[in-house]
């Protein structure tokens, strides 16, 4: 992994190494084993919902009806878990692997979803803009786009007057610490956006899997949170709800948390000194 990044690649080049990451990760992801997401567990039991989804209740209320896009959707485990909150929904990835397998896991499981790839950017050029009661899009996503105003330009594009945006997502407090260093907490990472991303080099994945990940480097962004609220608002967003939260649903410091029973992962010794995550609302004006 390297700090900084190397200015020789451009944007388009990082978005391909992430892709072909996000596409060896998605075939990994969907084994219908016991390893990757369990997505057995959605064929199995048709009112199963994912954890992410679960721990959203509370804030998320209800969206039975609603016009869903859920951006960045990986393999459709939340996609679906949506759909089954009544929800007409559709998916949008920029791996066509993970499409593929969230198709075929949608056509398993008889939930009625819509998928279509594309990266997040040009979400408006292959869906309608305005069309959207809810954009909705979870742990792990922001991380991934250069750029976190443009971002907040394609959400309020897709939504419709009256509409909002439902974000759960890791904190930037969390990006930026590193943890592979001692049972303390350092802040070494980027806490604010940055033209250049951090390279890491990997091949495993945040849940085990049945074989280590081939396309192993990836660039990521930081964005902090005053960044991420004021994008929405100068999109034109009211901020409805900032919630911080002292759990992630993946164990994001190894060794130095503890699983909750709802799935989540808390600091162990350290609980409570530190946000981890976060939700937010905001909507747009009627």
């Amino acid at each position: 992994m390297s700090e900084h990044g190397r200015s020789e690649h451009s944007l388009s080049e990082y978005a391909q190494a992430n892709r072909a990451n996000w596409d060896d990760r998605a075939s990994a992801h969907a084994d219908r084993g016991p390893h990757g997401y369990q997505v057995s567990h959605y064929i199995d039991d048709r009112e199963a919902i994912s954890g992410v989804v679960r721990f959203d209740l509370p804030r998320l209320g209800s969206i039975e009806g609603l016009r869903v896009v859920h951006l960045q959707c990986h393999i459709g485990t939340d996609t679906l878990s949506l759909a089954r909150l009544g929800a007409q929904v559709t998916g949008l990835d920029f791996s066509s692997v993970s499409i593929e397998e969230a198709r075929r896991l949608v056509a398993d499981t008889g939930d009625d979803v819509d998928f279509v790839v594309s990266d997040v950017y040009d979400a408006t050029e292959v869906l309608t803009p305005g069309s959207f009661d809810l954009v909705y899009t979870g742990v792990g996503a922001l991380c991934w786009l250069p750029r976190i105003q443009p971002w907040a330009a394609v959400v309020a594009d897709l939504l419709a007057p009256g509409g909002s945006l439902f974000l759960r997502e890791g904190h930037p407090i969390l990006w930026s610490m590193d943890e592979r260093l001692d049972d303390d907490l350092h802040l070494r990472f980027p806490y604010f956006e940055r033209p250049e991303p951090l390279e890491w080099d990997s091949d495993t994945t945040y849940v085990e899997t049945q074989r280590p990940i081939t396309a192993t480097r990836t660039y990521e962004w930081n964005h902090s949170l005053g960044e991420i609220v004021t994008a929405l608002i100068t999109a034109g967003l009211r901020i409805d709800l900032l919630v911080e939260h002292d759990s992630v649903p993946w164990e994001a410091l190894p060794g130095q948390m503890v699983a909750r029973p709802d799935g989540e992962f808390a600091l162990a010794a350290l609980d409570g000194v530190a946000p981890l995550s976060y939700t937010l609302r905001a909507s747009k004006p009627a």
